[in-house]
């Protein structure tokens, strides 16, 4: 399967914010295809294609980016703003 190049308009970290910002606004679909992928029980590397990261090439890359987002993700779920999604 070909990778696509997202790398540049995925950030590794995200700057941690409490409130939606930006970024997460604009990134929102990735955010929840993540999500369906951790509930279908993907693994990282099947997680990371979401973010047009070759796992293999990039392994470290990768995994940080995958946790990065989902941890962001879980934070927007527990948002008392429904807005947050």
């Amino acid at each position: 399967m070909q990778i696509p190049n997202k790398a540049s308009a995925v950030s590794i970290y995200i700057l941690w914010s409490d409130h939606l910002t930006a970024y997460g606004r604009e990134h929102q679909p990735i955010y929840l295809k993540l999500l369906g992928a951790w509930f279908d029980e993907a693994s990282i590397e099947e997680m990371v294609e979401i973010l047009g990261i070759d796992p293999w090439d990039e392994p470290v890359r990768a995994r940080d980016a995958v946790r990065c987002h989902l941890d962001r993700v879980v934070w927007l779920l527990t948002l008392r703003d429904p807005s947050g999604f």
